[in-house]
């Protein structure tokens, strides 16, 4: 759901500025500077309002987070939820996942998070959905041999186009599960996860 616009957007974003990566073009191949004792460099595609990017840097400190959104006002809730929790591990930028050669290095990136993404499920939007061939072509830009994608979705369409699509762009596929809460609470919607992995730079599509 899009979301409105703010009134008072702009002085919400002014308070949490420490947490906005203004112009990431020049932190490619320096994100780490940000935190140099960070053991590992992860980027969340799709923040939304942030609730599992401040629960991810809360849980792991040591790790560097980069949350990359493109809605400014649902990207000053979760930056508020960061400046709220008091973390210093995680920063965010307002931008696209095409454009994620050009803010990161390659092999710089460890893990890529897609989390309940916009399923576009009109056959003429396939290539906005984010597991989208030209997006895993992005991703495998920034990724390292053997560096990880973790994929949520509670579409069952989009999840099943998904683990289709994936393996055609140089990932393979593992702990591929289609109930995440299978002993889990009753009424809760299911999701579906996919956890793919580079292979290698030999393939070119």
């Amino acid at each position: 759901m899009r979301m409105r616009k703010m009134k008072n957007l702009e002085p919400r974003m002014e308070r949490c500025a420490a947490y906005r990566i203004a112009e990431p073009q020049e932190k490619k191949g320096q994100w780490r500077s940000l935190k140099p004792d960070c053991t590992a460099l992860w980027v969340e595609v799709g923040c939304g309002k942030g609730k599992f990017t401040a629960e991810t840097a809360q849980a792991n400190p040591d790790v560097l987070l980069i949350a990359v959104e493109r809605c400014r006002e649902a990207m000053v809730v979760a930056m508020e939820r960061a400046q709220a929790a008091g973390l210093h591990n995680v920063f965010f930028v307002v931008g696209d996942a095409a454009l994620l050669p050009d803010m990161f290095a390659p092999a710089e990136v460890d893990r890529l998070y897609i989390n309940f993404c916009d399923p576009w499920p009109k056959s003429n939007q396939k290539r906005r959905r984010l597991t989208h061939g030209n997006f895993l072509k992005c991703y495998r830009q920034v990724l390292p041999m053997g560096g990880q994608i973790h994929f949520k979705t509670d579409n069952d369409k989009l999840f099943q186009w998904s683990v289709e699509e994936i393996p055609q762009y140089g990932f393979s596929l593992s702990e591929v599960t289609r109930n995440l809460h299978a002993n889990g609470p009753v009424g809760i919607m299911t999701d579906y996860e996919a956890k793919f992995y580079e292979l290698g730079k030999n393939i070119n599509r």
